[in-house]
């Protein structure tokens, strides 16, 4: 946009619990140009003024592992969710396989748009079709339209044969090459999980990823199913198997982590991989070991995913309830210092990384991702302290929501678009490809 976007009379929020009441907060292009009192900071012409009064304004949230087009496809209903996780494995392959590039586009800016209206400035995507390249060309335009940061991958697989991995693979890799520099869409290289990919094409996407600089996007010991295939193929178990195959190191985003042990923990952090955690899948989908007790407590770069299901709210409830477990048993004594780590620290770092742009706070020089959320945060007056402040982000409703400098959400409603119609269309898309998989028989 054109002249600078002034939040005026806001409350800052900071990870450490503080808030700066009285501020103002200059935009300049894609980046935050000023944080001051309010009153030092005037009004120009040719400014967009956002009066906030005195609500709270917080970086934006990262979805750090999401399904924005393949979560919708087959909803999680409790008959679903007892399925083994082959056979729902199977139900997600047959559906993504009837997908047209005319029903991600739809899906995609769907989820997006309800993305924004939840806080969320950047999304990291694994999607499933069967066009690659017509595919992660549809969710670049729909990002683009919606106004949605996004970094989005394919989650090749072996199932259906090498040929067809290697085009899917090729196909990937072009999509990342060309959206390199792009300021909104970037592409990572995807592989669905260790138990559905041979060495050969693994190896290749390492190479790939080395030679392109590029991001890798996958399920990372997703569940005892991934863990027991893996071992009885390869004789190693999913962690030190990547390893060796040269797929953990800064450039990995690794989805889910369910099956850990402490040691493999210790080498995910050796190796700077970023783990992002569903902590609400482990109660709904797996048996098993809870992992965060693993996770938490000797991995630094971690953020929360909703795996295409939900809210990052959502989610922040379930590790709530996590870390405390943990806490209680005197392993994890800052539980709101975890939490804000999930929530914010860990994927700031994921998007500086990503974007090559500092984030996370609300400081000069760092990105214009931010979030005007409905509500004036109460602090003590002696020490700017705020109780619970996480929790008053997660149950807030957005007022407004700016990705890269841009205003896409305006006092709860999407910038532009139609909320409504964009919502109708992806329930078009999703009849159309229920009607092809033959589901209602």
């Amino acid at each position: 946009m054109e002249g600078r976007l002034l939040l005026k009379n806001c409350a800052v929020f900071r990870a450490d619990g503080r808030v700066r009441h009285g501020m103002a907060v200059v935009v300049e292009g894609n980046t935050i140009r000023r944080v001051a009192p309010d009153a030092q900071v005037p009004v120009l012409p040719g400014d967009w003024e956002v009066a906030c009064h005195g609500r709270l304004v917080a970086p934006g949230l990262v979805d750090c592992h999401t399904h924005l087009v393949n979560g919708q496809l087959l909803p999680p209903t409790g008959h679903f969710l007892m399925l083994p996780p082959r056979e729902r494995l199977d139900r997600l392959r047959h559906v993504a396989r009837l997908l047209t590039n005319e029903d991600v586009e739809a899906l995609t800016r769907y989820a997006a748009a309800r993305a924004l209206r939840h806080g969320v400035t950047l999304a990291v995507e694994h999607l499933s079709c069967q066009d690659v390249a017509g595919g992660l060309a549809a969710q670049a335009r729909a990002a683009e339209a919606v106004g949605l940061r996004l970094v989005t991958s394919h989650s090749t697989h072996g199932l259906d044969g090498a040929a067809q991995a290697q085009t899917w693979l090729d196909a990937n890799a072009d999509f990342t090459r060309a959206y390199r520099d792009h300021p909104l869409v970037r592409g990572a290289l995807g592989f669905h999980a260790s138990f559905t990919c041979d060495d050969a094409l693994l190896r290749r996407i390492a190479e790939l990823s080395r030679v392109l600089d590029a991001p890798t996007v996958f399920h990372l010991a997703e569940s005892e199913d991934d863990l027991s295939s893996t071992y009885s193929q390869h004789g190693k178990r999913v962690v030190p198997r990547l390893d060796a195959l040269g797929l953990l190191g800064p450039r990995a985003i690794a989805g889910y982590a369910r099956v850990l042990d402490s040691a493999e923990a210790e080498l995910l952090e050796q190796s700077g991989a970023f783990v992002a955690l569903a902590a609400r899948g482990v109660r709904a989908l797996e048996r098993g070991a809870d992992p965060m007790d693993a996770v938490l407590s000797r991995v630094h770069l971690l953020g929360l995913g909703t795996g295409g299901h939900g809210s990052l709210q959502d989610e922040l409830l379930a590790a709530l309830v996590g870390v405390l477990r943990i806490s209680r048993s005197g392993r994890m004594p800052d539980v709101d210092g975890a939490l804000a780590h999930l929530l914010v620290n860990g994927p700031a770092e994921l998007c500086t990384r990503l974007f090559g742009l500092p984030s996370g706070n609300v400081e000069e020089g760092c990105i214009a991702d931010l979030v005007v959320y409905d509500v004036v945060p109460t602090a003590d007056p002696e020490t700017g302290y705020s109780p619970y402040l996480l929790g008053q982000l997660a149950h807030s409703p957005v007022g407004w929501t700016i990705v890269n400098g841009r205003v896409c959400v305006r006092e709860g409603q999407l910038l532009g678009l139609d909320y409504v119609a964009l919502s109708r269309a992806a329930t078009q898309a999703l009849e159309r490809v229920w009607t092809r998989a033959r589901l209602g028989s």
